[in-house]
């Protein structure tokens, strides 16, 4: 269910379907990195104003599913103009700024972006830009993203879907939204 908060900027509807706390798994593979499998928590928020501020952290995971180690971590904003057209500011933690344009999908919930602009420290690895799709598909968050670096062409190289997380305020909000004239016995609710 995509919900469109009251105090959400106008200019941000279009990415409502964003909004909330996400949570799931992937796989990571890159020439140069150990090939696994990731968790991931991702969370698009906003206070009203023209962006949605946007964070998310990855961990390692072993054969069990047991977080091993921090993997990466994002935090950015993302605006959308009247053209559906996309523009993310990113910081990454492992020393890597990044400007990226994209377009929302005609009659769709989705994203496709690239880099326009990558800033490094001199402690980052390699990276020279990347591709990114995002979309909401059957109530998942589901991305992949795409890099390169002077030495690797572009190519895949994280992917994930995840589900959003529903926390007890969602459950009290839905609550009070229900109308008062719900049957008792719950099968008539459905006739």
């Amino acid at each position: 269910m995509i919900e469109i908060p009251s105090d959400l900027h106008k200019d941000l509807v279009p990415l409502a379907f964003l909004l909330g706390n996400w949570a799931g798994a992937g796989v990571h593979d890159f020439p140069g990195d150990e090939k696994c499998n990731f968790g991931q928590e991702v969370t698009f928020s906003h206070d009203g104003r023209d962006f949605l501020e946007y964070r998310s952290h990855t961990w390692v995971l072993d054969n069990e599913g047991n977080k091993v180690r921090p993997l990466e971590s994002e935090h950015g904003f993302w605006r959308i103009d009247s053209d559906r057209k996309v523009e993310v500011t990113m910081t990454r933690d492992d020393g890597v700024i990044e400007i990226w344009y994209g377009e929302l999908a005609d009659q769709k919930p989705q994203i496709d972006l690239v880099t326009d602009a990558v800033a490094r420290t001199a402690a980052s690895r390699p990276y020279s830009g990347g591709k990114r799709l995002y979309g909401y598909v059957k109530s998942d968050l589901m991305w992949v993203g795409e890099k390169q670096t002077p030495e690797v062409e572009l190519r895949p190289y994280m992917s994930a879907q995840l589900k959003k997380v529903v926390t007890p305020e969602d459950v009290e909000r839905w609550a009070k939204a229900l109308p008062e004239d719900l049957p008792d016995d719950g099968i008539a609710f459905f006739k």
